[in-house]
């Protein structure tokens, strides 16, 4: 009997964005009743189902094990309301999570995948908080995601917390006290558009930076003059170079301004000289230019 074909891992995994499932995007509180409304598996069914997709790359299995495993989402969504995030999107985004979890859950594993899949879905919405939270991008390093999501927890009061608080936390996370303070400094942070909101009326207006903070170096005069000094400055240093003799022009050139520039033993070996003799050249070309400049003046 031949083998059947296996379809791509790319193929499943649009397969299963495309599954014919209620999207929390629209009405939240439907898309909860509706999932809530879906039987949990037993773990026999479970393990049959993700034998089915994983040796056989059955999608209608694949689809009952996320609708399945739907509302588990929903719980971890909603630990991370405390950001002041759609609700809808983290569950958007841990859904995310849960198919990846599934294309790669292995049926041997002895777990259930519930267990396995908790870490790809709080992994898609961790990224999504970090993305989103702030305009500028307050975690990078995988010391500063742990503190990101660990610091608002772990904090008492509203308060900036105190050199106790600060080496206990430091400690129970594993990373440095300084940064535990530089990311409780990010965290009490406010975003604040550059130019006014189209809403905000005349008084909020003219708190937005765009309303009193100075480009000093707009002046249109002085850029044109900045601009004109320039343009002089090339004009006359290129004037000063082209007085010199041949090989000390094109000494010049080959050391400060070209693309690829010469070091002095590429010149030797190119002149037949000496590296010494190459920067002697070189040394008395800069002084002639830099006198052409001095009689300018």
């Amino acid at each position: 009997m031949p083998k059947k074909e296996l379809k791509s891992e790319n193929s499943v995994g649009t397969a299963l964005q495309e599954m014919e499932a209620l999207s929390p995007g629209g009405d939240l509180q439907a898309y909860i009743n509706s999932v809530h409304s879906i039987g949990i598996l037993s773990s026999e069914e479970e393990k049959k189902l993700a034998e089915d997709l994983y040796y056989r790359n059955d999608l209608d299995a694949a689809r009952k094990l996320v609708l399945a495993h739907l509302r588990f989402v929903i719980y971890i969504a909603k630990t991370y309301s405390g950001y002041g995030l759609s609700e809808a999107d983290l569950i958007q985004e841990g859904n995310v999570g849960l198919m990846k979890a599934i294309r790669k859950f292995n049926p041997e594993m002895g777990v259930r995948l519930v267990s396995f899949a908790v870490h790809w879905v709080k992994a898609e919405i961790h990224e999504y908080v970090l993305k989103n939270w702030k305009i500028v991008k307050i975690a990078t390093t995988k010391a500063q995601r742990k503190l990101f999501f660990n610091l608002r927890s772990k904090k008492k009061g509203l308060g900036w917390l105190t050199e106790e608080e600060v080496e206990l936390m430091a400690k129970d996370l594993g990373v440095k006290p300084s940064e535990v303070r530089e990311m409780e400094k990010r965290l009490s942070g406010i975003d604040m558009s550059f130019d006014p909101l189209s809403e905000a009326d005349d008084d909020e207006a003219s708190f937005a930076p765009s309303q009193f903070l100075e480009d000093t170096d707009a002046n249109p005069a002085e850029i044109f003059e900045r601009d004109s000094l320039d343009q002089s400055n090339s004009a006359q240093l290129y004037e000063a170079i082209n007085q010199l003799d041949d090989r000390s022009r094109d000494i010049l050139q080959d050391r400060w301004l070209a693309d690829e520039k010469l070091t002095l033993h590429e010149l030797a070996e190119k002149y037949g000289i000496s590296a010494e003799r190459i920067r002697q050249i070189e040394k008395n070309a800069m002084k002639k230019v830099k006198q052409s400049f001095i009689s300018e003046d």
